[in-house]
Parts: C-alpha cells; sequence; structure tokens
C-alpha cells in the first residue's frame, strides 16, 4: 500500500518528515542548536477515530481542517521502522493536517500495527502531554466546553504566585482521552519582568 501521490512511500514520507526542518535552511543558525531552526511547526498525535478527532478539533475547538493525505506503508522492506520507528508492517491510514487559530499546527495521524497499544497516558506518565490553547475569557470557555459536554477538571485555576502568576488554566478531555488546555494570562506572567527571552504567545504571534 503506498500513497497515490508519490512514486514511492520513502519519497512520501520522507517528504511530511523533513518539510518543517527544510523550510528552515535560509535562516542563520545558531552556533548552539539545530541550524536553521526557525520555530515549532507541528505536533503530532496518533488518534484511535479520525473521523471523531477532527470533528472535535473542528466542530467542538473551532480549529481548520487544512489538508489529508496517506496512505503509507511498504509491505516488504523496513521503510517504516527505519523512517519513523514502527513496526516495519505498520500503515498510516490517514494523515490531516489542522490549523488552530495563531499558533503551531497539529498533524493527526490515524495509523494501525501489529504492536499498537492503545493506552493514553496520564500527564504524570513518562510521555504524557497535553496541548494548550490560549483564550481571552477563559471563564466562558469553561462555559462553554462544559455545554459541549466536554470531561473538565477542576477550575479555571488562576496561578498567583511564582513565575507563572497571572496565568489561570482549565485541564480538559476529548472524547478519546487526549489532555487538553486552556490557559490565559491577558496581563502578562511575573517571570516576564526579569527573564530576558519571553515565551512566545498567540496573544502577539508576530514576536
Amino acid at each position: 500500500m503506498t500513497s497515490p501521490l508519490f512514486a514511492s512511500p520513502a519519497r512520501a514520507l520522507l517528504g511530511v518528515v523533513a518539510g518543517a526542518f527544510l523550510f528552515g535552511a535560509s535562516v542563520s543558525a545558531n552556533a548552539a542548536g539545530m541550524p536553521g531552526m526557525r520555530g515549532h511547526d507541528h505536533t503530532g498525535v496518533t488518534v484511535p477515530d479520525m473521523n471523531q478527532a477532527v470533528s472535535f478539533f473542528v466542530d467542538v475547538l473551532g480549529c481548520q481542517k487544512a489538508m489529508a493525505f496517506g496512505p503509507f506503508s511498504d509491505d516488504k522492506g523496513t521503510f517504516m521502522k527505519d523512517a519513523v520507528g514502527v513496526d516495519p508492517r505498520a500503515v498510516i491510514h490517514q494523515i490531516v493536517q489542522i490549523r488552530c487559530g495563531s499558533g503551531s499546527n497539529i498533524e493527526l495521524f490515524d495509523y494501525s500495527a501489529p504492536d499498537q497499544k492503545v493506552v493514553q497516558p496520564k500527564n504524570s506518565d513518562i510521555g504524557g502531554y497535553h496541548i494548550a490553547f490560549y483564550v481571552d475569557n477563559i471563564q466562558a470557555a469553561a462555559d462553554y466546553l462544559k455545554s459541549k459536554n466536554v470531561e473538565t477538571f477542576m477550575g479555571p485555576i488562576p496561578i498567583k504566585e511564582g513565575p507563572a502568576a497571572g496565568q489561570s488554566i482549565l485541564y480538559f478531555k476529548a472524547p478519546w482521552g487526549l489532555q487538553f488546555e486552556a490557559i490565559t494570562y491577558p496581563e502578562g506572567m511575573a517571570y516576564e519582568k526579569t527573564s530576558d527571552v519571553k515565551l512566545w504567545s498567540p496573544k502577539d504571534p508576530a514576536k
């Protein structure tokens, strides 16, 4: 099984994996870092049901679907293992890339593999993660999520001490268990007064 858009799965998938790095090749390299690195292009997430995932991101969160492509596989060789470190017989049935406001993109994967695990990691597990979205009004976001029957945790929680003071946060879950965070800091955060490095923010994406 190969992508109908490319002559071989190797050319197709390598284009996906390498695209972000090639785009930044003209930028002057930081001597202490990866040459040409411009910033965070996307986060890839494997989901159990692509239709459900796209519906949640688009219909509930308000993201936009940009493109979809695939499948990718290698029935006889070891390309899948060599290129992305999965079982040689793994199949990427589809990849969907979405954009959520002003921020890096999210890349959804629909995989099958002989050794596939279906355990959703907790935030406390090694490899656990969450996706955070900046919102202007976190209470309005909380009320909206509850109106859509989205599972939410305690909060919104205001952070009043330490370098992150100024934040308010609320964790919530997708139907399949992926954890998200709504975050806001309309007046900035305390660390900004003393740190030479400022975190990127969707409030002012050009900075």
